[in-house]
This record gives structure tokens, C-alpha cells and sequence, in this order.
């Protein structure tokens, strides 16, 4: 090679040598940009579809109240049978403090039932389908053989398992269970004091008696209270992630699509309790 060309060569290729990093590198600094951007995309995605998954399980029923940081233990003596049972610690807290208000009025307010999960539900539901449970005195299989007339029945008064506000820690059955409760004195005074009072600590019915305002979903039931500044947003959630699909492993599920179970029984509430 020509010595005069190749000296005039040299300075070309050195300064592209040097030009290549500058050119490169903001290149690779780009796509690296990019795959990080991605990864990121894809992290927030897989976190995102974690919690609703949780949410899902959560609102479902589908763990163990004794597990989670959010519950606590209700105290013995604001227990009706004794067991052991649980509540979110929110709603605890507002219903010991009406509890206490109630107590100066001579209104005694205690739990018949308060958090049951998804296998808690179950047993109930279960019970009732197959006639351990009587249902108004009776064996329903022998008063309604028609399975789908039991199911009708049993949800009267029982949510079908997946369904239940009890889940959330957020409802509570209120000195007892039962329609003859409440129409006797006594029962009529204590409702009469929630009626006025639990507003008050954040409670309301939402089960209250059927009419314009709601015409589907359970029969009135006066013993059942829920803690609105929480119960309020589960519905919500309810809403917006539960599908029908989601409920099902209880006996007699293959009727489900009998029924508007989301609609017609877990959003048909109480328009106070919204």
C-alpha cells in the first residue's frame, strides 16, 4: 500500500474507532432502557394479578381468619357459646365500644356468629343440603326432595359458601340467629336500640326488610350487622372481581346458574349499607 495513503488512512480509522462508543453505547443504554422497562411492565403485571388472586381468595372465603394479621380474637365473654371466633380488629374495636354504650342502657350485646371462612360456610350449607342441619324444624329432604327448591330454601336465610359477608370479618350475628328471637320483648328491645344506636359505631343491616329498595336476596334478618367503613369497599371489590365461576364446591352447586347469586344476594343490600 501506497505510504501516503496509508498515513491518510490512519487518522480516519482511529477517529472512527474513537466515534464508536459515542455511537454505541447510547444505542445499548436504549434497548437496555427498553428491557428494563419490560422487565419492570412484567413485574408490576405478575404483582398486580398476585393481589387480585389474594383479593379473590380473601373475599371467597379461602383462608384461615386465625392466620391473618388483620383478625383478632373476640373476648370470651362477648361470645354467646364460648368458642373461639374472630372478627377483623376494626370491626371488634366499634362493636366493644356499642357494646359498652348499649350496657349503660341495659341493652346486653353479644356475638352469635362472626367470621366464617369458606370451610366454615361450607359445613353449614352442607349440613342443611343433606338434613344434619334442620331448617325451620325440619329435615329438608324430606319436606323439599326437589333439590332445587332445597337450594331456594337453604338461601332464605344461608349464603351459599363463597357468597357470605361473614367472610370478610365484617358482619356479626347480634344475641342470636333466629326470626322468634326478635319478635319476642326482649329481642324487640334490642333491636330497637341497634336500630337507633349502631349507625352510630359504623354498623348497618344489610339485610333489612324486603321492599322497593330491595327485592331479591334474603328474608329480613334483624340479628345481622355489618361494619360499613370496611364491609362497604369488600362489596365493591366483590363486584368487581368475583365471577360465577369462582363459586362453587358445596353440595348442590350444579344449580348455580339457577340463580343471580352476585347480584341478587351479595350486592342486593340495604342501600344504607353502600
Amino acid at each position: 500500500m501506497d505510504t501516503n495513503i496509508f498515513k491518510r488512512i490512519i487518522p480516519v480509522i482511529a477517529f472512527i474507532i474513537f466515534l464508536t462508543p459515542i455511537i454505541t453505547y447510547p444505542l445499548l443504554d436504549l434497548e437496555q432502557k427498553k428491557i428494563n422497562e419490560q422487565l419492570l411492565a412484567q413485574e408490576l403485571a405478575e404483582k398486580q394479578a398476585e393481589k387480585i388472586a389474594q383479593d379473590r381468595n380473601y373475599l371467597l372465603g379461602k383462608f384461615d381468619p386465625s392466620k391473618n394479621e388483620n383478625f383478632t380474637v373476640i373476648p370470651t365473654e362477648y361470645s354467646i357459646s364460648g368458642y373461639k371466633m374472630y372478627l377483623r380488629k376494626e370491626t371488634l374495636d366499634a362493636f366493644l365500644k356499642m357494646a359498652e354504650a348499649a350496657e349503660k342502657e341495659q341493652i346486653i350485646l353479644k356475638i352469635a356468629s362472626a367470621t366464617r371462612n369458606f370451610i366454615y360456610q361450607k359445613g353449614i350449607w352442607n349440613n342443611k343440603w343433606t338434613g344434619i342441619m334442620l331448617v325451620d324444624g325440619k329435615n329438608l329432604n324430606t319436606t323439599v326432595p326437589n333439590e332445587l327448591q332445597k337450594f331456594i330454601k337453604i338461601l332464605e336465610y344461608s349464603a351459599a359458601p363463597g357468597t357470605s359477608r361473614h367472610h370478610w370479618g365484617t358482619d356479626i350475628d347480634i344475641n342470636d340467629a333466629t326470626p322468634p328471637y326478635f319478635d319476642s320483648e326482649k329481642g324487640e328491645k334490642e333491636y330497637a336500640w341497634l336500630t337507633k344506636n349502631a349507625p352510630l359505631f359504623g354498623f348497618c343491616q344489610p339485610y333489612d326488610l324486603k321492599d322497593n329498595n330491595r327485592e331479591t336476596g334474603y328474608n329480613e334478618e334483624k340479628w345481622h350487622w355489618s361494619y360499613k367503613p370496611l364491609a362497604k369497599d369488600f362489596t365493591q371489590e366483590y363486584k368487581n372481581i368475583i365471577k360465577e365461576s369462582d363459586i362453587s364446591g358445596f353440595d348442590g352447586d350444579k344449580y348455580i346458574s339457577n340463580f343471580d347469586l352476585i347480584n341478587d344476594y351479595v350486592l342486593d343490600i340495604n342501600p344504607d349499607c353502600l
